[in-house]
């Protein structure tokens, strides 16, 4: 086990395997994890069977078997008990989190990661997520301490469960669907192509699949952020004159829309559109987005007679906010959306269960519904490399200094007709701007004294 610090990041544990996550590391996250959350439980019994156990889950690469089977091991020669429920999306291990009522749980996966990459995504209980602020510091401070032991003459129980059908019935309550649909779904090679069959077959939902098969390889990266690789929705879309097509990432947990015409649709203007859908019976209640989406999203909230509530870029603090807000839905621009129903975390599933609702309720097109949200210029996320991240904040927040200024998450300047946002990567010598104004030119003239001032954009 190698190469600690490299592999513990912002919000979960990932690297290369065998070189940076390898079986020992497993067996040592399993068991700091089960000790963590073990010491969490002040608000159950701690005898309790349910609570004194860990659910554990894995995507479909090729070394995520073994890597779930060391993990395991690890939790239950810590004396914790374990849930094994095999080869799952990551939202499933939320679901099954709270529908057992564990202590937490953890997934295998590397997530939008090329195949060589593998790593745990550790949730506490109730699905609450477990970052470098919420616990992930302490896991590791647990594994560097730990000496690998022999297996346990008696280890604590591992179940073995398929929850499969209360999950399919958990997702289809966001589904409501008074006409039939055609949807085009790119499962990238990944849990998607598993999910999907498993819950929306036997559903009005006609689905065109593509890249539903499970090798542990992937035809085009599982990441749907990446323009490249929608081309294959969108040429599926066009051919099969469906409703619109979906892309999702290697774990399911995200997900990008393309209308019908072939069109990405951004998902700040998902959320701006699934808002009215959650607030039709929820008036008054919070919607949740990310610091980069468009004004849009407030605006239309507010039209709909919600409360917007701008928040840091994460899963973490999107589903903090959430839970703290009592608020019903949440989008953020990478495609994470999320859903007070869904105990407050993100699903790929729900997303498309509730698109499909919203598209099923009326005769417009997806293009017809979101052409009003395009109400202004992004420039997207452009990454800058920069040597000294705080200092050209710094140079921002002085050079706009007759604008708006917050710091909820980096540096945010705001006008009457258009915004920034500048903020380091947690990861990389980066600073990730985004800017948004009321047209093409007032955008390519700011967007030029930004660059200016942060050097040239590196490539994605």
């Amino acid at each position: 086990m190698a190469e600690i610090d490299a592999v513990f990041k912002a919000y979960d544990i990932r690297g290369t395997y065998p070189a940076q996550v390898d079986e020992d590391l497993a067996w040592k996250v399993g068991s700091a994890t089960a000790q963590f959350l073990r010491t969490l439980l002040s608000g159950y019994d701690r005898g309790q069977t349910s609570a004194n156990r860990l659910v554990v889950g894995r995507d479909m690469r090729t070394h995520s078997e073994p890597l779930a089977k060391n993990l395991i091991e690890g939790i239950t020669v810590s004396g914790a008990g374990c849930v094994d429920i095999g080869m799952v999306d990551t939202p499933q291990v939320y679901f099954a989190i709270n529908h057992l009522g564990t202590c937490g749980g953890i997934q295998v996966t590397a997530s939008h990661n090329p195949p060589q990459y593998n790593g745990f995504k550790i949730s506490g209980v109730k699905a609450r997520p477990i970052g470098e602020n919420t616990g992930l510091k302490e896991i590791k401070h647990i594994v560097q301490t730990l000496r690998r032991a022999a297996p346990l003459d008696t280890p604590a129980a591992v179940e073995q469960i398929d929850l499969w059908e209360p999950y399919r019935r958990h997702v289809l309550k966001f589904l409501r669907m008074p006409r039939p649909l055609k949807v085009v779904v790119d499962a990238s090679n990944g849990m998607a192509g598993k999910m999907v069959p498993a819950v929306f077959d036997r559903t009005d939902i006609q689905v065109i699949p593509i890249n539903f098969e499970i090798t542990g390889s992937f035809v085009h990266p599982p990441n749907p952020l990446i323009e490249a690789n929608l081309q294959q929705t969108k040429d599926g879309v066009k051919k099969h004159k469906a409703d619109f097509g979906v892309c999702f990432d290697g774990d399911a947990d995200r997900c990008m829309f393309v209308d019908e015409t072939g069109a990405t649709v951004p998902c700040d203007l998902v959320t701006a559109l699934l808002a009215r859908h959650f607030l039709a019976g929820n008036r008054g209640a919070a919607v949740i987005y990310d610091l980069r989406s468009s004004r849009v999203v407030a605006e239309e909230i507010r039209a709909a007679g919600g409360v917007p509530r701008r928040e840091r870029v994460g899963h973490a603090f999107m589903k903090k906010a959430l839970s703290d807000s009592h608020g019903v839905f949440g989008g953020e621009l990478s495609g994470h959306f999320y859903f007070r129903d869904n105990y407050n975390a993100d699903s790929g599933a729900i997303v498309l269960a509730v698109m499909c609702s919203v598209m099923a309720g009326g005769p417009a097109t997806l293009s017809e519904r979101i052409a009003p949200l395009r109400r202004y210029v992004s420039s997207g996320e452009i990454n800058f490399q920069v040597a000294d991240k705080k200092e050209k904040m710094e140079l921002i927040e002085k050079t706009f200094s007759d604008g708006q200024i917050d710091h909820l998450d980096g540096v945010t300047v705001s006008y009457d007709d258009w915004w920034l946002n500048v903020r380091p990567s947690n990861t990389e010598p980066l600073l990730r701007l985004n800017m948004e104004a009321k047209d093409k030119a007032s955008m390519e003239a700011h967007l030029a004294q930004v660059t200016k001032l942060l050097g040239k954009p590196v490539s994605h």
